[in-house]
């Protein structure tokens, strides 16, 4: 099979047709294909691979790897020995680089994760190609279906808003820049808006915009579907698609009729941002042929269906120039053990650890101003020198801020970047006199073994 965008969008549509066998025989020749590239290009996972069969088609007979592990072995795990860290980090210390292409050829995205650790990862074009045919096909295509959304869409130009993290190479960030890049009609027809802009100004860009689809953050949309039941946003987009962050319940659909929309959650990573999407009926569906999710207990062993996992292993099955194979993502997730009522053949999974806090003041003029956490969070994440963080609100007045640095940067200089990035962002809120305080203690992990970079001790 080619790798163009339309041979991948055929072969989606032949795989929903051919269900779960079709599914299986693409993981297996894929998986085969891409360990065989890992073990001749790539120097970590030959060391890694030394005395596993000439051809691998079971994931379960290969070693679990890290961020931190991989990281730590950033030079030697690419397949393109050009690539240094080094170079990598130089390119993304550069924000006018959002988008443009690392080494003429690949995207480079960052993250700190649940884990903690930030990554750093390069994507090849065939990552990129496969993720788009998977956002035209599955992700937005089959669920804008019928007169009444394709008029919608009509209505709006068939344009698409997102709100995301502007201020560093984030995924969705990077991603979308790159498909605005590629045509100037997607200026046009694609408007990305920032999650750390205040509000107001939020609502009065998608009033302008008025966009038939609007992606982002979870937990930005929720504030936004306020606004629309306030009367203050006044947009009607036909499909509504959350994503990084799960929410309450209750609240998919609180969002699906502020909008009068259809509402489906994604399930996205840096890793991989094209994992699983979700269908009418709250499940997510795994791109299963592009992707293998492993439900895993504390040691690695399988985890059967209807029960929570510990942590999920995975096996990103597009990108060959970084593999990521078996790689401990840091989710529970729950698979479905029984087929979905919607009729999807593709895996269905419940994701739990992954729910966003909003963070809550009280601007000077009295005013209730709410905070999606990424918008803290990826300023910090964003600052030269910081390893993990970890933002708590503990009182309505005051952050705790705990740092974990790289070894090679001035402490306090870092803290002084970090407390200015964090004010700043609060004084463009109109929100006053918090105290941002600085912990000695690192990052930790709650009870439960999840890493929270940003959350709220207060019931809200």
């Amino acid at each position: 099979m080619g790798d163009s965008l339309w041979s991948i969008l055929r072969d989606l549509g032949r795989v929903r047709r051919g269900g779960t066998e079709a599914v299986l025989a693409r993981q297996q020749s894929r998986l085969a294909e891409l360990v065989a590239h890992a073990r001749a290009e790539s120097p970590y996972y030959r060391e890694r691979y030394q005395g596993l069969p000439e051809r691998v088609t079971d994931v379960t007979t290969l070693p679990v790897t890290t961020k931190t592990e991989l990281m730590d072995r950033f030079d030697d795990w690419a397949t393109d020995r050009a690539i240094t860290l080094d170079e990598v980090r130089e390119f993304i210390e550069d924000d006018e680089n959002v988008g443009k292409p690392f080494r003429g050829t690949y995207l480079v995205v960052t993250t700190s994760g649940t884990s903690g650790t930030r990554g750093v990862f390069v994507q090849d074009d065939r990552m990129f190609t496969v993720l788009s045919a998977i956002t035209v096909g599955r992700a937005t295509g089959q669920f804008l279906r019928g007169w009444r959304d394709y008029w919608g869409m009509v209505k709006t130009g068939g344009r698409t808003a997102a709100l995301w993290a502007t201020e560093g190479h984030f995924a969705g960030f990077v991603t979308a820049r790159r498909l605005i890049s590629e045509r100037t009609s997607r200026r046009r027809k694609i408007r990305i808006i920032s999650v750390h802009h205040p509000l107001d100004q939020i609502v009065a860009e998608l009033n302008e915009f008025r966009p038939g689809i609007l992606n982002g953050y979870a937990s930005a949309i929720a504030l936004a579907a306020r606004e629309r039941e306030a009367g203050r946003l006044t947009i009607n987009p036909v499909l509504v698609i959350t994503s990084a962050e799960g929410l309450p319940p209750e609240e998919y659909p609180r969002i699906a009729e502020a909008f009068g929309a259809k509402v489906r959650n994604q399930y996205a990573c840096s890793e991989f941002m094209g994992i699983a999407h979700g269908c009418q009926e709250n499940w997510l569906h795994v791109n299963a042929d592009w992707v293998i999710l492993e439900p895993v207990d504390a040691r690695f062993r399988p985890v059967p269906p209807g029960e929570l996992s510990h942590t999920v292993l995975l096996t990103n099955l597009a990108n060959l120039v970084q593999p990521i194979i078996r790689y401990d993502l840091g989710d529970s997730v729950l698979v479905r053990p029984d087929p979905c009522p919607c009729g999807n053949p593709l895996p269905a999974i419940q994701i739990q650890g992954r729910t966003a806090d909003v963070l809550v003041f009280t601007a000077e003029d009295g005013r209730e101003v709410r905070l999606p956490p990424l918008s803290l969070g990826t300023l910090v994440d964003h600052t030269p020198g910081v390893s993990r963080f970890q933002i708590v609100q503990d009182q309505p007045a005051r952050l705790r801020v705990r740092l974990e640095l790289t070894g090679d940067r001035d402490a306090d200089q870092v803290w002084t970047a970090v407390h200015s990035a964090i004010g700043d962002l609060l004084t463009e809120h109109g929100i006053h006199d918090i105290d941002v305080v600085r912990e000695s203690e690192p990052p930790r992990r709650s009870t439960g073994g999840k890493f929270r970079p940003v959350y709220s001790e207060l019931a809200t």
